[in-house]
C-alpha cells in the first residue's frame, strides 16, 4: 500500500520541477531580451558621448581587460566607453621617419630658433635623467651639438620659453622618479651656450605654463611643491635680451584653474593657456628614492585666454581631454596645433590612456578640428615646424595599435606635410 503512494508523489514532484525549469527559461529569455532593448537604448540614446564597441571588434587589449577585470564586469556582449578615452576619427597622414635623436626621452622640454630644435633634459628611465641639450637640424636632418646644463637645473617639468636667441628656463623637478622641485631658474644664450641664473621662481612648480607677454617672463599654474596639488599662482618679471630688469617676480591674477602639463601659447599679442591637468603621480611615502605613487588625477579640455585688460577669458574646449602637451605645440597660419597628448584614465583598467591625434585650434573662427593621426599614440611630444612640415620626437608611445597604455620612451623624430583647415 506503501509504494504506490510513493510513485503517485515522485511522478508529482517530476512534474512541478518541470514546471519550475520551464518557467525559469522563459523568464531568463524575457530578462535577456530587456537587457537587450536597455543596452541598445543607452547607446542610441548617448550617441553623442559614448562609444559603444560590440563583441566583434573586441581587441587583444579589451580581451586582457576582461581577463584582468575580476568582477567580470566587461564581459557583456558590448561595451560602452566615454568618448574621452577613444580615438577620435581623423585623416590617415603619410609620415616620415627622420634621425632618431641620441637618447629618448620622457617629459622633456624642447625650443625651436629658426631650423634648429635645442632638446633639454627629460628622463631616460624612471630611474635615470638626463643634464645636457641635444640639438636637431631641420635642414640637413642631422643632431648634433650636444652641451650641459647647469648642475642645479631641473631634469623634467619645465617651464621654458625663447625671444628668438634666449632661451628661458623655469623651476621643475630635480632628479629622477618623484623627486621634488626647485625654484632655480636660468637663462641660455643660444648663440654663445652660455648660462646665466635669474632670480628663483618665489616657490617651486611642476610643469607651470610659461611664456613671453609684452616684456614679461609669465609662469603659472603648475603642481604645488608635492607633485599633486595645482598650483593657482600666476607670477612675471621683466626681461629684455637675456636679463632680468627686475629683482622680484610680480604677482599677477591667478590662472582660473590650476595643475601642470599645459600648453602655454602667445599668438597676435594674446596669451593662451590650454588643456592640461589637475593631480599627478607622487612620491611613496617613506621611499628613499622617491618612488612614484599613482594618484587620482583629470584631465582638461579647457582653454583660456588673457586680454588686453588682464582678465580670462574662457575660449571654446578642446575636442577631448588632453594633458602632457606643454611642448607638443606649434603655430602655422593663425592656428595652433597639438600633437598627441594624455587624456583620461581607461574606467575598466584605471591605465593612462594617450592620445594619437593632430588637433588644430584655428584663432579666426575659434574651432577645433581633428586633422590627421600620429603613427602612433604618445605623450609628452617635443615639436617643431619647417618649410610646410611638422615634426615630432621623443616621448612616451602606446603599447600598439590595440593598447593605447602607455610603454616605451622614445626618440624617433617623424614628420609630415601639414595641410590645416581653413
Amino acid at each position: 500500500m506503501v509504494r504506490p503512494s510513493a510513485k503517485l508523489g515522485s511522478a508529482k514532484l517530476v512534474v512541478i520541477c518541470i514546471c519550475l525549469l520551464g518557467f525559469a527559461l522563459i523568464a531568463d529569455f524575457l530578462w535577456a531580451s530587456s537587457s537587450t532593448l536597455a543596452s541598445n537604448w543607452t547607446s542610441k540614446g548617448s550617441a553623442s558621448t559614448k562609444i559603444v564597441v560590440s563583441n566583434t571588434a573586441i581587441s587583444k587589449e579589451n580581451r586582457n581587460e576582461r581577463k584582468d577585470d575580476k568582477n567580470g564586469k566587461d564581459a557583456a556582449s558590448g561595451r560602452v566607453l566615454a568618448a574621452a578615452y577613444a580615438d577620435l576619427p581623423a585623416p590617415e597622414l603619410k609620415w616620415e621617419k627622420r634621425a632618431t635623436a641620441p637618447v629618448p626621452r620622457l617629459d622633456g622640454a624642447a625650443i625651436q630658433i629658426k631650423n634648429l630644435l635645442y632638446v633639454f633634459a627629460g628622463y631616460g628611465t624612471i630611474d635615470y635623467v638626463h643634464s645636457h641639450v641635444d640639438i636637431y637640424n631641420f635642414t640637413d636632418n642631422t643632431w648634433g651639438g650636444r652641451f650641459d646644463m647647469p648642475k642645479e637645473m631641473a631634469h623634467s617639468h619645465l617651464g621654458m620659453v625663447t625671444d628668438g636667441r634666449y632661451i628661458y628656463i623655469v623651476t621643475g623637478q630635480y632628479g629622477p622618479q618623484c623627486r621634488g622641485p626647485t625654484a632655480h631658474t636660468f637663462v641660455l644664450d643660444t648663440d654663445t651656450k652660455q648660462w646665466q641664473d635669474l632670480p628663483p621662481l618665489p616657490v617651486p612648480r611642476y610643469a607651470p605654463a610659461t611664456q613671453l607677454w609684452r616684456g614679461r617672463l609669465h609662469v603659472m599654474g603648475g603642481s604645488k611643491e608635492n607633485r599633486h596639488t595645482p598650483g593657482l599662482e600666476h607670477w612675471s618679471l621683466a626681461v629684455k635680451g637675456g636679463k632680468p630688469l627686475e629683482k622680484e617676480w610680480r604677482t599677477e591674477i591667478p590662472i582660473p584653474r590650476g595643475g601642470p602639463h599645459r600648453a602655454c601659447v602667445v599668438v597676435d599679442d594674446r596669451l593662451y593657456v590650454i588643456g592640461g591637468q589637475e593631480g599627478d603621480f607622487m612620491a611613496k611615502p617613506g621611499s628613499p628614492i622617491f618612488k612614484c605613487s599613482r594618484r587620482p588625477e583629470v584631465v582638461y579640455t579647457d582653454v583660456y585666454m588673457l586680454d588686453d585688460e588682464m582678465k580670462w577669458k574662457v575660449l571654446p574646449p578642446m575636442p577631448k581631454p588632453n594633458s602632457h602637451i606643454e611642448f607638443a605645440w606649434v603655430v602655422v597660419n593663425n592656428s595652433i596645433v597639438i600633437v598627441g597628448g594624455t587624456t583620461e584614465k581607461h574606467p575598466i583598467t584605471k591605465k593612462m590612456v594617450l592620445n594619437g591625434e593632430v588637433m588644430q585650434f584655428n584663432l579666426n573662427t575659434l574651432k577645433w578640428s581633428v586633422v590627421g593621426k600620429l603613427p602612433y599614440r604618445v605623450k609628452t611630444t617635443l615639436v617643431g615646424f619647417w618649410n610646410g612640415w611638422l615634426y615630432f620626437t621623443s616621448g612616451q608611445r602606446d603599447k600598439g595599435p590595440d593598447d593605447p597604455s602607455p610603454k616605451k620612451v622614445i626618440g624617433e623624430m617623424w614628420r609630415t606635410k601639414l595641410k590645416l583647415n581653413s
